[in-house]
Formats: C-alpha cells, structure tokens, sequence
C-alpha cells in the first residue's frame, strides 16, 4: 500500500486495517480544532455524535462536552470553533463531537494504527513525524483521509479544504522521504496541493468557507489557514488525541 488517500469513514473503514498509520484531516474544523485545543495542554477526546449520549460520555471521563458553535456562551465557551477553543480557558480534558473527523478517527483506531491528526496548520510537522517514523513505507503503509461533509442526505461531499490539507501533508512527506510509493490518489492530491496558487484564498473561498462566513465565523477560517504555524502533532493515545512527544 506504501502511501494511500481516501475519502471520508467509508474510506477509512477500509484502508485503515491494512495501514501503520493513518492521518485524520478536517481543515474546517475538526482536525484543526484538536491541534488549537492540543496546543493548550487538553487532551482531545474525539466522539461520533452530538446527542445526550455525549454529554454522558463526557461525564464518564470527567471532560468539558464542547457544543455546537451557536450554543456557546460566555460561561460554556467550548465548541468545534477553533477560534473560540484558542481564547477559551483550557480544560484538561476536552470531548469534541464530529460527525466527519472523529468518526474517521474511531474507524482508525479500531484497527491499531496510530492515529494522527493534521490540519494546514501543522501539515509539515505531522509530515516530518510521518518521516521520522518510516510510515508510508511497503513496511509501515500510511493512509491519509481527507474527511469531507455531508450532504442534506447524509452522504458524503468531497471538500476542496480537505483534498488541500490531506495534499499539503503528502506534498511536504514526500520533499522529506523521496522515493516513497504513493498511490496515484495519494499523487494526485499532493499534486493538487503544489499547483494551487493561492491556497489561503481557496480555503476562504471553498463551499466551506463561505458558509462559516456566513454563519459568522470568519475567524474559523482564518484560524484554519495558518499555514505550519504549529509545531504540534496530535496523536490517539488511549481515547484522546495528545501531542506527540
């Protein structure tokens, strides 16, 4: 398999059991999130569902239950936002609700591969762990999962914001470890990556980002397209993503 790329839990599902390792990328927002809230000092706990059952499994491992961006307030400041996450006092422990990235995430793990979680803020600090460990390797297969949304019918959108970030990351693995066997997805995206011009304008102007601007979180965006301004690397270590010794 050497160097794989997906789409969404689907995807996952199915290249996670033959991968070493496999990176969770949700530029807008979840896997930037993780890395903003990582970066505080919380331990990221990544769960499926927004309903009561994660209210109750933020109970069980004594964490703030962060909410949709629109029910944060003052005094419950955690949501997906990652903007609102940079500003928010940080709990020690955090569970954070995605449909799309931590669906993905749990698919992942179910299967022993370590996972990680990039964004276009940490693409070349996740690629240079990517190197150091030999993933992508024939020996240590990696598969890069760009997460996509979800249309009113609940089947999956490909987002230009993921295809970016998952191609960010294999385009800076592969400057790093040349040689590696790449599918001809995996190239496809890295290449996609090294030819847009503007990457910054695109992920404001993407589907995405029009609509966070028009929900009223501009901020979101920004966040979003802090090109390798973190030197963090969130990894799944039993439940919860945790920066990367």
């Amino acid at each position: 398999m050497g160097v794989a790329f997906g789409w969404g839990p689907v995807e996952a599902r199915a290249l996670a059991p033959a991968a070493a390792c496999v990176v969770v990328v949700d530029v807008l927002s979840f896997t930037t999130a993780v890395g903003v809230a990582v970066e505080g000092g919380t331990a990221v706990h990544p769960y499926p569902w927004r309903d009561a059952t994660a209210a109750a499994y933020a109970r069980e491992h004594d964490a703030v239950l962060a909410v949709g961006r629109s029910e944060a307030t003052a005094t419950h400041p955690w949501s997906l936002s990652p903007a609102a996450l940079r500003t928010a006092p940080a709990p020690p422990r955090l569970v954070l609700p995605s449909p799309n990235g931590s669906t993905i995430a749990a698919e992942a793990a179910s299967g022993g591969a370590t996972v990680i979680a990039a964004s276009l803020r940490n693409r070349t600090a996740v690629a240079r762990l990517l190197a150091r460990h030999g993933y992508g390797s024939e020996a240590r297969p990696l598969a890069v999962i760009a997460s996509g949304e979800r249309w009113p019918d609940g089947s999956l959108r490909p987002a230009l914001e993921d295809h970016l970030g998952a191609g960010a990351v294999l385009d800076a693995l592969r400057a790093l470890a040349p040689g590696l066997p790449l599918t001809p997805e995996a190239t496809a995206a890295a290449t996609l990556w090294a030819a847009t011009e503007d990457p910054v304008a695109a992920l404001h102007g993407c589907e995405s980002g029009r609509e966070l601007y028009a929900y009223g979180h501009p901020r979101d965006v920004e966040v979003a397209a802090e090109l390798d301004a973190s030197t963090a690397v969130p990894v799944l270590v039993d439940g919860a993503f945790q920066e990367a010794p």
